[in-house]
């Protein structure tokens, strides 16, 4: 399989990513050792298709090992370890991709127990933000109901690697202000006695600070716009969605940022804990201006994240040039026939590139090519 063009190539080693044109697509799939997957080997023809099968068969799993390209994580939230085969020393998973400004491009990750290996055409990937969104996936979930119901925690994660994906200086700054409050917690875990040491991380996690929730704010702010128009083309009622960005604190400046710590120090010397921060920070989705975890009802709240999703996989477009794989797992059975229609009439592959959906029931529309899962085996 060819290695991507020198053109390619010359741009991913340019301090800042370029701005893609194209679409990415999945063409050959090789997972061996992956979840309840002892071996899987699929051929993905055309843009449409779709995994049937009764439940717990493999089908999500099979989606999950295709949303690993995209950050090399889980869109489930699970540890390495957990996506191993039980028994088995370790995971393969190997995917042949076509990008309209890679080429055919040939991704090999291999999952241990220590962690992961990943090999992309002719070298060994060796920082995330040298691959994180290059093959962009958007996740469709039957769990995504969390998503709104759970712990910030959640929320902040999607954002995270929703503006990571498309933004390697963000990542950056990510991992710095996560190492630095790390760095203060162990600190104040032995009783906060070296007072420069925490100083100097403070300084240096306020600095990082600043950069999250300037990113946050411009990214929730461009997300909100494409979720609003997202939701309005999904729901038939007359519903208003909204996406508002809350950080923890009001501290604007690394300055502010950084006495607001020493502030807490006291306190958070006796909960040995950085207590207030962007690792603190949440989204609120919002339905009539109102929150929607206390007043959506059931059916509304999933709209509203799949309406998040197809406004993530809008907002991976407008930012990198690149229609993602849209990856939906059984998403719809909560949704009454007239949004059900809507939702795939918004899929129409002409705009939305590849999409690979699983569930029980055939979906609407022609094109699918059909698949059959059963006790994790894929057959046509």
């Amino acid at each position: 399989m060819r290695a991507y063009s020198t053109v390619a190539k010359n741009q991913m080693d340019m301090p800042g990513r370029p701005r893609l044109t194209g679409a990415v697509r999945f063409a050959q799939v090789t997972l061996q050792g992956f979840r309840n997957l002892p071996l899987a080997e699929v051929e993905l023809a055309g843009r449409r298709t779709f995994l049937g099968g009764a439940n717990a068969q493999g089908k999500t799993n099979f989606l999950e090992a295709l949303g690993y390209v995209t950050a090399l994580r889980s869109f489930r939230g699970a540890e390495t370890r957990a996506l191993i085969g039980l028994g088995q020393p370790q995971a393969g998973l190997a995917f042949g991709l076509e990008h309209e400004v890679f080429g055919a491009s040939r991704v090999t990750i291999t999952l241990t127990t220590e962690g992961r290996e990943v090999q992309w055409e002719q070298g060994k990937v060796t920082r995330l933000a040298d691959f994180i969104g290059r093959f962009p996936t958007v996740a469709f979930s039957s769990h995504d109901n969390q998503f709104l119901r759970g712990a910030p925690a959640l929320r902040r994660r999607w954002l995270d690697l929703t503006l990571a994906a498309m933004a390697p200086a963000y990542l950056t700054a990510l991992q710095r202000y996560t190492r630095a409050v790390a760095e203060r917690n162990m600190l104040l875990k032995q009783g906060g006695r070296d007072l420069g040491a925490i100083e100097a991380f403070e300084h240096e996690l306020a600095t990082h600070a600043v950069a999250l929730v300037a990113a946050r704010t411009a990214g929730v702010a461009a997300l909100g716009e494409l979720f609003h128009t997202a939701h309005a083309r999904l729901v038939p009622e007359d519903e208003s969605a909204g996406l508002v960005y809350a950080p923890d604190t009001g501290a604007g400046t690394a300055e502010e940022h950084a006495a607001l710590q020493a502030k807490n120090r006291p306190r958070d010397t006796l909960l040995k804990s950085t207590e207030r921060g962007p690792h603190r920070d949440d989204v609120d989705l919002l339905l009539n201006g109102r929150p929607a975890r206390q007043f959506a009802s059931e059916g509304q709240q999933r709209c509203l994240v799949i309406a998040l999703r197809l406004a993530q996989a809008a907002y991976f477009k407008a930012q990198g040039g690149i229609t993602p794989v849209l990856l939906c797992d059984d998403v719809l059975g909560e949704l009454d026939p007239s949004r059900r229609a809507r939702f795939w009439e918004m899929l129409d592959p002409a705009a939305a590139g590849q999409v690979i959906a699983t569930g029980t029931t055939l979906p609407e529309g022609d094109g699918w090519q059909l698949l059959r899962v059963e006790n994790g085996r894929i057959r046509s």
